[in-house]
């Protein structure tokens, strides 16, 4: 309890306004922000932004993932501009499988993703296998 009490006065104070302790001693954070949006105003930075998507990217949960998302991200993030980073972003945000099936193109990209950078990542050129 002691421990969660400490982490709870570290948290930055933009995440504040988002998350507290919880009556049983747990964090909790409001229900309905993406996580980019709670971070945003405080990580304005494109040099920040990149760097937390970079990290995002190459973290997913599972080595295929890691290598499609991150293996993109690698490849085309020096000439993002803001509009390309947000959607990025906004993809992250995505479960893994759905971000995966819509590279391969076995289920239709959602309207808000659609585009060129998703065709970009459909081309799967980005992906290197070790041998």
């Amino acid at each position: 309890m002691a421990l969660l009490k400490q982490l709870g006065h570290q948290i930055a104070s933009a995440e504040a306004r988002y998350c507290t302790l919880s009556p049983n001693g747990g964090l909790a954070c409001k229900r309905g922000l993406p996580y980019r949006q709670r971070m945003s105003d405080t990580l304005a930075s494109g040099a920040t932004r990149l760097a937390r998507c970079k990290f995002r990217a190459w973290h997913r949960g599972t080595r295929e993932a890691d290598y499609m998302i991150g293996g993109f991200f690698d490849r085309y993030h020096e000439a993002w501009g803001e509009a390309e980073l947000a959607w990025f972003e906004a993809l992250l945000e995505e479960d893994d499988v759905d971000v995966m099936a819509w590279a391969l193109k076995t289920q239709p990209v959602p309207e808000e993703l659609a585009g060129v950078q998703m065709e970009l990542m459909q081309r799967l050129d980005y992906v290197e296998i070790g041998r």
